[in-house]
């Protein structure tokens, strides 16, 4: 079953690109950016990352935490991050325990061929971990600036003691 606004995210606990685990619990206070996308150093994955990383100090100055989780080895993150220099946050869902628990562990199809991968989503939690947006199935041109507008709007309009 795929996560809904306003329903809690899962919680969950990934190794990422900088050596350490990472818990979503830990980011709770602040708003999170979860995109989940299916593959490190492909053509759209790359543009989305790229994309996420050239407005990194916007979303950092909303308090935001951008995390991108695909499931992709630690390895191979860190190649892609060296590669095109990024600079967010990617954690490897080697077995895609939390694709499935998000629901984004999907069966596709390319080429007339079924195979099972991650739906490119984002996800915009608040500070208490619930999703206050959702984008399916993302178009990645415009993608990152769209969530950037949803940020600001977020946070423009939850009550003063919604991160506390």
């Amino acid at each position: 079953m795929v996560i809904g606004q306003g329903q809690i995210a899962p919680g969950f606990e990934l190794a990422g690109d900088d050596g350490k685990a990472l818990k979503l619990a830990s980011l709770r206070g602040g708003p999170v950016v979860l995109y989940f996308y299916p593959k490190d150093d492909t053509s759209g994955c790359t543009l989305e990352a790229q994309d996420f990383t050239a407005l990194a100090g916007d979303f950092a100055a909303l308090g935001a935490t951008v995390v991108g989780i695909s499931p992709d080895s630690v390895k191979d993150h860190c190649k892609f991050r060296d590669k095109y220099a990024l600079k967010l946050r990617l954690l490897a869902d080697e077995g895609h325990a939390v694709a499935e628990a998000y629901g984004l562990w999907v069966e596709k199809s390319m080429y007339g061929r079924k195979y099972m991968g991650v739906e490119r989503t984002t996800l915009l939690l608040d500070a208490k971990g619930r999703v206050a947006r959702l984008w399916r199935k993302v178009k990645v041109p415009g993608h990152a600036a769209e969530v950037l507008a949803a940020l600001r709007e977020h946070v423009a309009t939850r009550p003063p003691s919604a991160g506390k």
